[in-house]
């Protein structure tokens, strides 16, 4: 019986993606650099609203088949949002409780359509509590814990089966420059960069791999140390990235570049990106636009031609109360208006403006198998 009831979820879980189109890749203009063209995979189109649909389709399919999820099993995830959003409409799908074990802080919008889904929403105020309390929620109702952090770069198939990376090249394929020099992703459970590093390689296409991290994430400085017990007392400002500890999934050694974003810069950026295409995305899509734009004054300066490949991870109407809102962003004491100023030259002149002196919210950068360099940014 527990192996008839696998076996339809399985086939539910197909049918459905069988019956979503594949997300939308669009060019963003950018006049001042002709020979770079960027581009945005548009993520936020998929049925739950966020790049994290394909991970959860994935690790249900990854559940199921290891035996870890059958019939009446209560689903635990620890996620800042977007993830157990996507992971309460496939529980839906099944039939199966779901609960959230998220930080307290999660926008309200993200909670709101967690419980639409039906799932249920535990809070917590500090962010490195999360593991535990979801190991621990799901051993109290028999559960089993999802574990997105750790399972994510194993459950996605890398080698294709319509994953991220095998959608991106797919879609580039008539393009003037099909093979992208750079493909841009921020780093949150790991999972999305280990694919795209891994299918790079895997087609032996020459393109580089830039993982963006944002202020108080441990990515960046574990990439360059190697030292897996960093940690961060505190979380990222930018849901669904960046993470107070090294996570299993993340990947170092298939990315060729990390750049460290400051949580202004990247609210800049998503807003900037609504004036140049009319939509509004969260701040994850900001932070990889951010330096997606910096990539290609790069480009130009060495007259270089080709494309870059970036991210639109969710949508902005899940963040209206939060980085869309002037008084928050206010109050929680970011100005950004040095950062729009900044994109605003870069977008005019496709030269990106950089000064030496000392900043307090510096951009790092770092180069696989190099020393880092320390890049500061001008107001």
């Amino acid at each position: 019986m527990t192996r008839t009831w696998v076996l339809e979820a399985v086939r539910r879980i197909e049918r459905d993606a069988q019956r979503s189109s594949d997300t939308h890749l669009m060019q963003v203009e950018l006049p001042a650099t002709p020979h770079v063209r960027l581009y945005l995979k548009d993520e936020s189109t998929h049925p739950t609203g966020s790049l994290k649909h394909r991970l959860a389709r994935s690790l249900f399919l990854y559940g199921l088949c290891n035996g870890w999820i059958r019939e009446g099993t209560t689903v635990v995830e620890a996620s800042s949002g977007s993830t157990a959003v996507s992971e309460a409409y496939f529980a839906r799908l099944l039939g199966l409780p779901f609960i959230a074990v998220m930080p307290r802080s999660t926008s309200p919008a993200k909670i709101a359509q967690i419980e639409f889904y039906g799932g249920r929403c535990h809070f917590v105020s500090n962010a490195s509590l999360l593991y535990a309390e979801a190991e621990r929620v799901a051993r109290e109702c028999n559960g089993h814990y999802m574990d997105q952090f750790t399972y994510a770069e194993r459950a996605i198939d890398w080698r294709g089966n319509n994953n991220i990376a095998e959608s991106i090249f797919q879609q580039m394929r008539g393009e003037p420059h099909p093979i992208p020099t750079w493909v841009v992703v921020g780093a949150g459970t790991g999972g999305t960069s280990a694919t795209i590093g891994r299918y790079i390689r895997y087609q032996g296409y020459a393109t580089q791999l830039c993982v963006v991290d944002p202020e108080h994430s441990v990515f960046y400085d574990y990439f360059h140390s190697r030292d897996a017990a960093i940690s961060s007392s505190r979380g990222s400002d930018i849901e669904g990235i960046g993470r107070p500890r090294v996570e299993p999934s993340f990947v170092p050694d298939v990315i060729d570049r990390m750049m460290q974003v400051p949580n202004p810069a990247s609210y800049a950026a998503m807003r900037f990106l609504e004036r140049l295409v009319g939509r509004r995305y969260g701040g994850s899509t900001g932070t990889d636009f951010y330096v997606a734009m910096q990539l290609a004054c790069e480009m130009s300066k060495r007259n270089e031609a080709g494309s870059i490949v970036t991210l639109a991870c969710d949508s902005g109407d899940r963040y209206t109360d939060t980085y869309y809102n002037d008084a928050w962003l206010e109050s929680s004491g970011y100005d950004i208006a040095p950062y729009i100023a900044q994109l605003e030259k870069a977008y005019a002149g496709g030269v990106w403006p950089v000064t030496h002196r000392p900043h307090p919210a510096a951009l790092h950068d770092a180069t696989l198998n190099a020393q880092p360099c320390l890049e500061v940014l001008a107001p």
